[in-house]
């Protein structure tokens, strides 16, 4: 069979809801396999390697990103669930938590002020338009919440995603080889700063290093959007 025939046939398959679901979960599930072979090398993380994949797939078929956006849906609608279950090995570590409070609001104002100032910083002293400053301001906080900050201060919420995602993928990579080079050992200070500067996906790739990294990166990726939601709201007059 020609490559010009797979692509009608995948064409035609296109409008299918199924279809595109079970394409986003074989793709994610190969990404998925090469990294675990690869023994989680950073530059084979999942999220890197399937979605230039799958952009590729919709671009040769010519189905519209409305279209995959609604046939996959209920994958943004499971994400709900999935963070709410992160709850469940925080819970487990409340006397923990209890005793580090102090430690942890202070690294979590830290990271939360360094995240924004550098990022808002950067694009500033290149020139970049209110939108764009809008847009990059929230991108170490959750893909929801960042959309939503965005829009608030007058930036672009899709570009506020595409950023989060891009900080999600290189905070994943970046963090464990970036943390032994510096010597911090111990995993919960590890997850707590994956969690904070990476969100979501960086709260994956800690699980997949340690429970209890996992459990501190979901805390602070958390806390992080609360924290980011905060600040960005005392200053958003001068975004």
């Amino acid at each position: 069979m020609s490559a010009r025939l797979v692509v009608a046939r995948l064409g035609d398959l296109g409008g299918s809801q199924l279809f595109w679901l079970a394409v986003t979960l074989a793709v994610f599930e190969a990404a998925d396999i090469v990294s675990r072979r690869s023994g989680r090398h950073p530059l084979c993380h999942p999220v890197l390697t399937c979605t230039p994949v799958l952009i590729a797939i919709i671009h040769a078929t010519g189905v519209g990103y409305a279209t995959y956006s609604g046939a996959t849906a209920v994958l943004g609608f499971l994400l709900g669930p999935a963070v709410v279950g992160l709850a469940v090995p925080i819970h487990a570590r409340l006397a923990l938590l209890r005793r580090l409070a102090l430690p942890l609001l202070l690294a979590l104002l830290a990271g939360a002020l360094t995240a924004i100032a550098s990022a808002v910083g950067i694009v500033w002293l290149f020139g970049a338009p209110h939108d764009l400053i809008a847009s990059i301001a929230p991108r170490a906080t959750t893909t929801p919440v960042a959309m939503e900050l965005a829009r608030q201060l007058g930036g672009n919420p899709s570009l506020a995603a595409a950023l989060v995602l891009g900080a999600g993928v290189f905070g994943a990579m970046i963090a464990s080889p970036l943390l032994d080079g510096i010597g911090v050992r111990d995993f919960r200070a590890r997850g707590f700063a994956v969690g904070v500067s990476a969100h979501g996906i960086g709260a994956a790739r800690a699980f997949q290093v340690s429970e209890t990294a996992g459990a501190f990166a979901s805390l602070g990726m958390a806390l992080n959007a609360v924290m980011t939601a905060v600040i960005l709201s005392l200053l958003a007059g001068l975004i």
